[in-house]
């Protein structure tokens, strides 16, 4: 037998088997009610799988940009002085901006703009600048790190519009 009479039987073998399991498998996915079953049930378990995958890794992200977000706090805290408000705006604006355009420097900058945000004398306004000018993937990290470690500017701004929409309520 020459080497092209032996590729030749068994590409054919191989299509032929290919063909088959197509066959076979279709046949039983139309008329097997337990294949069907077991099909959908493992379908189901990667989906839950998929799912527990992804709310751990959202889980580790909060838990990284809060350690990162507290380690920032303790090497420069916020100050508390009308002037070094101020200061500590523009400054962390201009940083973050820096940051921003750097790829790799995201949490750097989500920091950076938290920092600003902290001080800043009416912060939803800033949040929805932000929610429009900001790459998504800092303005993530940023909304993660107002989740782990709220500033007191934005938690008193809840605080004013839940009353608002209490007040509303009972009127």
């Amino acid at each position: 037998m020459s080497v092209r009479k032996i590729f030749t039987v068994t590409t054919a073998l191989a299509a032929i088997s290919a063909v088959g399991y197509a066959i076979y498998f279709d046949y039983q996915r139309r008329n097997n009610p337990e294949f069907r079953h077991n099909v959908k049930k493992r379908i189901r378990k990667q989906q839950k799988k998929l799912e527990k995958a992804n709310h751990s890794a959202q889980v580790a992200r909060v838990q990284a940009a809060a350690k990162f977000l507290e380690e920032e706090l303790e090497k420069d805290p916020i100050p508390t002085d009308a002037e070094g408000k101020q200061l500590a705006f523009n400054t962390n604006i201009e940083q973050g901006d820096q940051l921003a355009a750097k790829p790799g420097q995201e949490l750097e900058a989500a920091a950076k703009f938290y920092k600003a945000l902290t001080v800043y004398p009416n912060p939803a306004d800033l949040l929805g600048i932000y929610s429009k000018s900001l790459p998504e993937l800092i303005y993530e990290n940023l909304v993660l790190m107002i989740a782990a470690i709220p500033p007191a500017n934005i938690s008193t701004f809840l605080d004013e519009s839940e009353a608002k929409d209490a007040a509303q309520v009972l009127d």
